[in-house]
């Protein structure tokens, strides 16, 4: 594969349940000997029991993952790493406050809310958020491909929710580059040349802001 130097030093993959992420962040880590950050949400003793019961399990759940990304970020972002040129991320700490805004009813989103202000405030910003979007319909396949049974209650009409969050998202932020990228039938795990591709857009540079690219 051809080498492509990537000018982004702290780049956040994104998606919803079931794009990806995991899978291009490991691989793009592993190709520039980057650091590698992953979230453990299987460490997440609640996390079963919410997709079954979201409502009496949504504000432990996100309570956990909040403070668990937290923790792993404070660890990985805020102490400089002399032998890493890039650090790959599965997640941007903004997921935390996306899914709980989608997950709460308005009084614990209200106080989770400010708990998350309170610790948002020593992390940068990516230099770049890549986001990886395939339909809703494609990822219930993928997750119902992938075969975990805590997800097997994951609904179409949970992940649009999910979508939504994002989109919404995305329109209100300019501070730094959202790169979307539709990657509805791209297998960039077993494919070199979808792999490229991807490698090929996170290599440019981007102004702030949303820029949106479909790959055929």
């Amino acid at each position: 594969m051809e080498e492509y130097p990537i000018p982004h030093q702290y780049i956040c993959i994104e998606g919803n349940i079931g794009s990806g992420k995991t899978s291009l962040a490991t691989k793009l880590a592993k190709l520039y000997s980057g650091k590698l950050i992953l979230e453990q949400f299987t460490d997440n003793p609640f996390l079963p029991y919410f997709y079954s019961d979201p409502e009496r399990y949504a504000f432990p759940v996100e309570i956990f993952f909040m403070t668990e990304r937290h923790k792993q970020l404070q660890k990985h972002i805020l102490t400089h790493d002399l032998f890493a040129n890039h650090i790959f991320a599965d997640y941007s700490f903004t997921k935390t406050l996306l899914f709980a805004k989608n997950n709460l009813n308005q009084e614990e989103f209200r106080i989770f809310q400010h708990l998350f202000q309170l610790l948002e405030s020593p992390f940068p910003n990516p230099d770049l958020l890549v986001y990886l979007h395939r339909s809703t319909g494609k990822l219930a396949h993928l997750i119902e491909e992938r075969g975990r049974a805590m997800e097997s209650p994951i609904t179409e009409d949970y992940l649009t929710t999910i979508q939504n969050a994002y989109f919404e998202y995305f329109r209100n932020e300019n501070s730094y580059p959202i790169l979307i990228i539709d990657v509805e039938d791209m297998d960039f795990v077993k494919n070199k040349e979808h792999l490229e591709e991807i490698i090929k857009l996170i290599a440019m540079r981007y102004n702030p802001g949303v820029h949106r690219v479909s790959i055929h």
